[in-house]
């Protein structure tokens, strides 16, 4: 290995908790205070030899001195160091990552109901029903927003939030995907789905979020009415984008063949600051998210976010070795000398 290698590995490492080596002096402050274990032996009783002391005054002293009683044992002092290095919590840092963040917090509301299995759209040269081309546009839609929170929510006759705030696009995508007409029930409740998209971001203390709302249908279910729900949601900073999506001819304030409120969903997006779009084609959708992309498009912040594997196991487990051969070298009887 290579010196720049070697410099470049020991960079990667680094302690989560490097304070622990503050404890390193522990074993030397608290074994002076420590008693000697008690001898077994019976003491010999030899009076010539403590006369012989008492007159030979350079027999070397019998208790050692202060700086032998504060010398560890070699393994003792390897164990006590390979601990605190565990205890230190050494990691290795993985390549760091990039990543984007907008701050910018986005809803998607999708209408399930049964008038969406109408199979009155164009998708690459053939009819689909009008989830299979909402699936197709939104997400093309979902993968541009890198950096945003998106969360999603179903509607018909009831809401449900299938997915909260999250940075996981591809959650999001599968999800969407997985979703199938009528499993929220056959009614359309645009209101409720603004009040549970009010009361997600009230949860997570967002006052500042767009909710993209897509319908075929008005609303006839639910226990909110939609423009109380806006109200509530321009008191809160809730911009909503509606869109009005299946045979609806622009610039027709109602749709009398599939009753399609274009009327509340203008003023639904009046009231909270968004804008409301009308699309009765695959293309025309396309086009419209295209539109909803540019006019929420924000500045990216570039973070870095580094991943780490932590390596105490390996000082624990040289730790644990070491514990088991100081335990089995105190079990295990010294041969004498006199039978060396």
């Amino acid at each position: 290995m290579s010196l720049s290698a070697l410099m470049h590995w020991f960079e990667n490492v680094g302690f989560i908790w490097p304070w622990m080596v503050a404890f390193l002096p522990l074993p030397w402050l608290i074994r002076p205070f420590l008693k000697p274990a008690q001898q077994k032996q019976i003491p010999l009783l030899a009076p010539h030899l403590v006369s012989r002391l008492r007159v030979n005054q350079s027999v070397q002293p019998l208790q050692k001195p202060s700086a032998d009683r504060l010398r560890l044992p070699l393994l003792f002092l390897a164990l006590w160091l390979v601990l605190l290095l565990a205890a230190m919590r050494p990691v290795w840092f993985l390549t760091p990552t990039p990543f984007e963040s907008s701050g910018r917090d986005m809803l998607l509301s999708v209408d399930l109901s049964g008038s969406m299995e109408k199979p009155d759209m164009l998708l690459n040269g053939r009819n689909v029903d009008r989830l299979v081309a909402l699936k197709s546009v939104v997400d093309e839609f979902i993968a541009q927003r890198q950096g945003d929170r998106m969360g999603l929510i179903v509607f018909g006759t009831e809401a449900f939030i299938v997915s909260p705030l999250t940075y996981d696009l591809s959650a999001i995508q599968q999800l969407l995907q997985e979703t199938q007409i009528g499993m929220a029930g056959n009614n359309t409740a645009i209101g409720d789905s603004i009040g549970l998209a009010i009361k997600h971001l009230q949860g997570v203390r967002n006052n500042k979020a767009v909710l993209v709302l897509l319908t075929d249908g008005s609303n006839n279910a639910g226990a909110v009415e939609p423009l109380d729900a806006a109200k509530k949601a321009a008191e809160v900073g809730l911009v909503i984008h509606t869109i009005a999506f299946g045979d609806v001819q622009p610039g027709v304030s109602r749709n009398r063949v599939f009753d399609i409120d274009t009327e509340a969903l203008e003023a639904i997006s009046a009231l909270t600051g968004g804008e409301s779009f009308v699309a009765s084609q695959t293309q025309q959708l396309a086009q419209i998210y295209k539109r909803i992309n540019e006019i929420e498009s924000t500045q990216f912040t570039l973070n870095q976010f580094r991943a780490r594997t932590e390596l105490f196991s390996w000082p624990l487990g040289l730790a644990l070795l070491l514990s088991f051969y100081l335990v089995w070298r105190s079990i295990t009887p010294r041969p004498s000398k006199e039978s060396a």
